[in-house]
């Protein structure tokens, strides 16, 4: 089963690459998303890492948290599922 982390805090230099090399320390690395802005396409400081077991996700989330990256100090943990938007919210 695919495990998601989250990543939050990050610089807006960091890099996809930056994180598979990371997260790839603890296991396999299915995909990386750098959140971007719709309008801009600027980095908005935070991604998502797919990896291959719930086991390297738990352990690269237990291993990452915290460390300082880019000048950063990363906040891990894992991806919460994404929750319905209200339709009516917004009125």
């Amino acid at each position: 089963m695919v495990k998601t982390a989250y990543v939050g805090n990050m610089s807006h230099e960091t890099t996809d690459d930056r994180l598979r090399e990371l997260f790839a320390q603890y296991g396999e690395v299915l995909e990386v998303r750098v959140a971007t802005d719709n309008y801009t396409g600027r980095p908005r400081g935070f991604a998502f890492v797919d990896m291959a077991t719930d086991e390297a996700t738990r352990t690269a989330i237990s291993e990452l948290n915290g460390q300082t990256v880019d000048d950063r100090q990363l906040k891990v943990a894992e991806a919460r599922p994404r929750r319905r938007r209200d339709p009516d919210r917004d009125l």
